[in-house]
C-alpha cells in the first residue's frame, strides 16, 4: 500500500514537471518537442503500470522502454541544451557527464523500472 502511494506521487511529479515545462514554454526546439512527446508516452506507460491497467500491448511497451531509455540517455548526455542553463557549462566536461548520468539514474530510473515491469 505504501509502495503504491509512492508510485502515485512519483507519477504526479513527473506529470507536473512535464506540464509545467510546457506551460512555461521551455519546449522551444524540435529536439525539446520530441523530448516532451517521449516523456508523455513513457508517462502513460508508467500510469498503466501504477494503476495496473492494460494500455496497448506489452510489445508496444517493450519498444517504448528501449526507445525511451535510449532517447533519455542520448538526449540527456548530448543534446540537453534547450533549457538555457549556462551554469552547467562551468562544470568540467568529465564531471558534467558523471553528474548528468547520476541525475538520469536517480530521476528517471524509477520510470524505466516501472516501464520494464509493465512491458515484461
Amino acid at each position: 500500500m505504501f509502495g503504491n502511494m509512492l508510485w502515485t506521487i512519483y507519477l504526479g511529479i513527473l506529470g507536473t514537471v512535464a506540464i509545467g515545462y510546457l506551460l512555461k514554454g521551455k519546449y522551444k526546439t524540435f529536439l525539446a518537442k520530441i523530448d516532451f512527446v517521449v516523456s508523455i508516452i513513457t508517462w502513460v506507460g508508467l500510469f498503466g503500470y501504477v494503476t495496473n491497467t492494460q494500455i496497448l500491448t506489452p510489445l508496444v511497451w517493450k519498444f517504448v522502454f528501449f526507445g525511451g531509455i535510449l532517447w533519455d540517455v542520448i538526449f540527456g548526455m548530448f543534446f540537453n541544451h534547450h533549457y538555457d542553463d549556462e551554469t552547467i557549462e562551468e562544470i568540467p566536461s568529465n564531471a558534467r557527464y558523471i553528474i548528468i548520468g547520476v541525475s538520469l539514474v536517480v530521476l528517471v530510473g524509477p520510470l524505466y523500472y516501472g516501464l520494464y515491469n509493465y512491458a515484461f
